[in-house]
């Protein structure tokens, strides 16, 4: 008797354990699905990104009160520069927002929100047909993440609007201000996956741009540190897209034979790539590099993938 009372006692005593929902995990991070800038002279930035870099423009989307919400310059079929013609300041900044493309919207959607950022309530198809989600970064930069749906207006578009014309067909990275570094790794690295590959800087003794690679691909997310007060010709250098060619001197010879506007000369950057530096009509840096370093690159070692 006195040991059944001892072991119901003992029982009462114990913690009560509740099962705990199980934790959401990230779905995969594949790459940069597009930047979206703001133009004010959209005949302009069209003969830019249509005839000097030769990108088809793929098609439109309307705003529901009627009139051009915004259009799509496409690089691959994964990878799009949209161009919104909603600039209406010269101090405003270009960058509208970059996106990546995810495999699982809605299980990121609700990831990010396990880890405390700010999601929207729920997901529905966009305009375009896709799932999507929007975040602030530390930055205050829109964040896009999508996810491509079949029979969405992209899908639809799967091998087509892919001319011979085009000057590179990868978007290999974007670039954009960032004051807080510990603030950014947070987001970047610490929720979303992305890891450092490379950082550099105009001394060896400083940190001006750190590469930070997305999880399950390729392309990558690029710091760009120390600016202050920027104006808006800073801003679009900083804030900016890169496309990856496999010889800057061929396509630097393309571009002369299309008469494109260029204020640089291709150079080997502080990375140790060909690079060639373009810009656009409202100031964005369209940045044409190599793959791989042709000398040794300054300040850190280059992880491969």
């Amino acid at each position: 008797m006195l040991s059944r009372i001892s072991m119901l006692v003992a029982m009462a005593g114990a913690p009560c354990l509740v099962a705990q929902p199980p934790a959401v995990k990230r779905p995969p991070i594949v790459g940069l699905a597009h930047i979206a800038l703001k133009t004010n002279d959209l005949a302009a930035a069209r003969n830019f990104y249509g005839h000097d870099l030769g990108f088809q423009e793929a098609f439109t989307l309307d705003k529901p009160t009627g009139g051009l919400m915004l259009t799509y310059f496409k690089v691959n079929d994964h990878q799009y520069i949209e161009l919104f013609p909603e600039l209406k300041d010269e101090a405003e900044d270009r960058l509208s927002h970059i996106c990546f493309e995810t495999t699982n919207a809605r299980q990121l959607r609700d990831y990010l929100a396990s880890q405390g950022v700010k999601v929207p309530d729920s997901l529905k198809l966009g305009v375009d047909g896709n799932y999507s989600i929007m975040v602030t970064d530390p930055d205050g930069h829109n964040v896009e993440f999508m996810e491509y749906v079949p029979g969405s207006l992209h899908s639809r578009n799967f091998g087509k609007a892919l001319p011979a014309t085009r000057i590179a067909d990868h978007l290999i990275h974007v670039g954009a201000i960032v004051q807080d570094r510990a603030a950014a790794d947070h987001f970047y690295k610490d929720i979303l996956g992305f890891q450092e590959f490379w950082h550099g800087g105009m001394t060896d003794e400083r940190a001006d741009w750190i590469d930070m690679r997305v999880p399950e691909g390729t392309d990558w997310m690029e710091y760009m540190m120390n600016v202050r007060n920027p104006s808006p010709r800073t801003r679009g250098v900083m804030n900016h897209l890169a496309l990856g060619v496999p010889s800057v001197e061929a396509a630097h010879k393309i571009l002369l034979e299309r008469a494109a506007h260029m204020q640089e000369q291709p150079k080997i950057g502080r990375d140790g790539k060909w690079q060639l530096n373009l810009y656009d009509p409202n100031l964005t840096r369209a940045e044409l590099m190599e793959p791989k370093p042709v000398q040794t690159p300054c300040c850190s070692p280059m992880k491969d993938k």
